[in-house]
């Protein structure tokens, strides 16, 4: 059995209890959350007489379309013929596609906010410069010029703002979440991976935050008359 209870000791499931005779590590792999027992025994004890899957390891990994050609060829054998790693995907399916939908949602509430957070900021540092605006308005800067140089203030915060975040989801890699996998009744366990294009499209990302929850502000100020900004500084 795999990091579960301690050797010599028992364990009752089944109306009796087992012996803990050995324990073994499968690196991280589905059978970490399994406990192995003699399958005559077992099936006694829950009174079943079917198997439910069979796991067969092959001496040579290239012949595994043997195997399925044989095993589809023998009419004796009702099996679906699956490599290991297409069996847990499938039985984890449901549970991927749910912590997907969930990660989406989250991922387009935050956002929202995000975006939100973007405009007041950028309307603050507006509103708090208007003596600036007017100066450079006065000295004979385009509009052009001052909506360009706040929507890159608005750039530069934005990638500031996923640097840190990039950072904080790398640290995230030495997470591991597990959960249970009720088609399997198996543990499930996943971490955070980052790799280089997952950073580039989350810079790009916030990028895209930054344009979007500064253009306005950005235009705001672009279009401030140079008599108003007066007045109001």
């Amino acid at each position: 059995m795999s990091n579960f209870g301690y050797l010599g000791g028992t364990l009752r499931f089944g109306g009796r209890d087992w012996t803990v005779v050995g324990l073994f590590d499968a690196g991280k792999s589905g059978f970490d959350s399994e406990i192995w027992l003699d399958a005559e025994q077992l099936m006694a004890a829950f009174r079943r007489q079917n198997w439910s899957s069979v796991i067969v390891r092959l001496s040579d990994v290239d012949g595994f379309d043997d195997l399925r050609q044989r095993i589809d060829t023998d009419p004796r054998l009702t099996l679906d013929t699956k490599r290991e790693e297409r069996f847990y995907a499938d039985q984890s399916e449901s549970l991927a596609n749910f912590i997907r939908i969930l990660g989406t949602s989250l991922a387009v509430i935050f956002s929202i906010g995000a975006v939100v957070g973007a405009m007041i900021t950028m309307f603050g540092s507006v509103a708090s410069r208007i003596g600036e605006i007017s100066t450079l308005r006065a000295l004979g800067f385009r509009r052009s010029a001052v909506l360009l140089a706040f929507t890159g203030e608005a750039l530069l915060l934005s990638l500031l703002g996923g640097v840190v975040g990039l950072a904080g989801a790398t640290l995230m890699q030495a997470v591991s979440v597990s959960t249970t996998n009720f088609a399997t009744f198996s543990e499930l366990a996943f971490q955070f991976t980052m790799t280089p294009a997952i950073a580039f499209q989350s810079i790009l990302f916030a990028l895209f935050i930054g344009l979007v929850g500064g253009f306005i502000p950005a235009w705001r100020a672009a279009r401030l008359k140079i008599v108003d900004c007066l007045r109001e500084a």
